[in-house]
């Protein structure tokens, strides 16, 4: 799904810094790296997702007239600044770790090389993209696990901060293995399938809650799905058992929704009522307030839900609700460079990380310099050269089939939602200990990075 980037949609210190690489012709080829300094408390792994977007903002980046205009009017740059925007194109190189792809601290996920002033000015978008598309995939991943074999699916459009956040949650959390999304736009663009049922004010509207049910079965036939809670939920439940009894063969009561109260005992109840009254293929679809750890303490009390729609928690990451991600400069003029400001150090040059497995699982990654092999599967790849994609976008069940294999190849210690004792482990390797150390010989200073 591309989505309209504005070049203006970015800090304005991006222009600034511009206009002095400019001025002192600071254009040698600049690595820039995307990475998370670390993890949030309440997880046990992340995982990439964006890139797509990410990709269609830089073969798109170019300011527009009215942009330039802006530019010109502002009163804070120099003559000449705007001609020099109005020419400015991405042309560089990224590498990437695949959307789906699971990761951890210190790994970089996206590696940006380019003519200095292109590498610098799309830092803001990108952390944009990524970052917001790599928390919610996260955030969906553990609800997979935490409610395996049941259909969950993204009912958060409502509550997402802004129309873009909705689109690109419903994007990110079908990649990390939801059924669909509630969002009509997302199965549009992106062909993201899209599931639906009724609202309280449906039933509402009428004087009788059994007529309310008929209508809307009436109307959408192939597969009913009726919200019981709007009054009493068990009433409801032997209300539309005695409508499927008279409804004829031309309707299918596909499901019932449980919104509110206490779910595992309604929903114990309901299904209940529906097996005693003919209806076992009806399934108990629960929503309301979800989360993970609510998706994984029904299911251990036994509760028989079918499905779940997660929205609040999803689209915001409620308990997680930003990743520290930066975007940092790792080479310059052929040069590696590296911050050592206190808790903030990098590690400089180009970057690959390789992971290993044993007994077919993650057992630990190592972040080494780029012509530094090391045994495992590497993780970057490359993915745009010049300024343009090396492939084919890929499609979204490619990469919800990757999202499947690596959250099967987790560590049973990462997979549940509590933080592990025992971390997974990132070997930081002796070539960029030496690099660093290197580095820091030529500018002055200790090291601030040990590991």
């Amino acid at each position: 799904m591309s989505l309209s980037s504005p070049a203006l949609l970015t800090d304005l210190y991006q222009l600034t810094m511009l206009q002095a690489y400019f001025a002192h012709a600071m254009e040698q080829t600049a690595v820039f790296e995307l990475f998370v300094r670390k993890l949030p408390g309440a997880r046990n792994f992340l995982m990439a997702a964006g890139l797509e977007q990410a990709l269609d903002f830089l073969e798109g980046l170019r300011f527009s007239e009215e942009e330039l205009e802006w530019v010109e009017k502002s009163g804070r740059f120099s003559s000449g600044f705007a001609a020099r925007l109005a020419a400015l194109r991405f042309t560089g190189d990224v590498h990437a770790m695949p959307e789906g792809t699971v990761f951890f601290a210190n790994e970089p996920v996206l590696r940006v090389t380019a003519p200095m002033p292109e590498a610098q000015f799309v830092e803001s978008r990108l952390l944009n993209l990524v970052h917001f598309e790599t928390l919610v995939a996260s955030k969906a991943a553990r609800g997979v696990l935490a409610a395996p074999d049941r259909l969950l699916v993204d009912f958060g459009l409502r509550r997402a901060h802004g129309a873009e956040a909705g689109l690109l949650a419903a994007r990110a959390s079908y990649i990390a293995g939801y059924a669909g999304t509630a969002t009509a736009a997302a199965a549009q663009r992106m062909g993201i399938p899209v599931f639906g049922t009724m609202a309280h004010s449906f039933v509402q509207a009428h004087d009788d809650e059994a007529v309310a049910f008929r209508r809307f079965a009436e109307a959408h036939p192939r597969n009913t799905v009726l919200l019981l809670d709007t009054y009493d939920t068990e009433s409801a439940a032997r209300k539309v058992v005695a409508f499927a009894r008279d409804c004829g063969s031309g309707i299918r009561i596909g499901g019932v929704r449980l919104d509110s109260g206490d779910l595992a005992a309604l929903a114990r109840n309901v299904r209940r009522i529906l097996d005693k009254g003919g209806l076992r293929q009806t399934t108990v679809f629960a929503s309301g307030n979800l989360d993970e750890y609510r998706m994984r303490d029904l299911l251990a009390a036994g509760a028989p839900i079918d499905g779940f729609g997660v929205g609040s928690s999803l689209v915001t990451s409620a308990d997680a609700p930003f990743l520290d991600a930066v975007y940092k400069l790792q080479e310059y003029a052929g040069k590696p460079r590296r911050k050592r400001s206190a808790g903030k150090a990098t590690w400089p040059g180009r970057k690959q990380v390789y992971r290993n497995f044993r007994d077919g699982r993650f057992d630990h990654d190592v972040v080494t310099v780029e012509d530094d092999m090391q045994p495992g599967s590497p993780l970057l790849v490359p993915v745009m050269r010049d300024g343009r994609r090396l492939h084919a976008s890929e499609n979204l069940q490619t990469m919800r089939e990757r999202a499947a294999s690596q959250l099967a190849d987790l560590p049973e210690r990462l997979r549940v939602l509590e933080p592990a004792a025992d971390g997974y482990r990132v070997v930081i390797s002796p070539a960029l200990h030496e690099l660093a150390a290197q580095v820091d010989c030529v500018t002055g200073g200790n090291s601030a990075l040990r590991g």
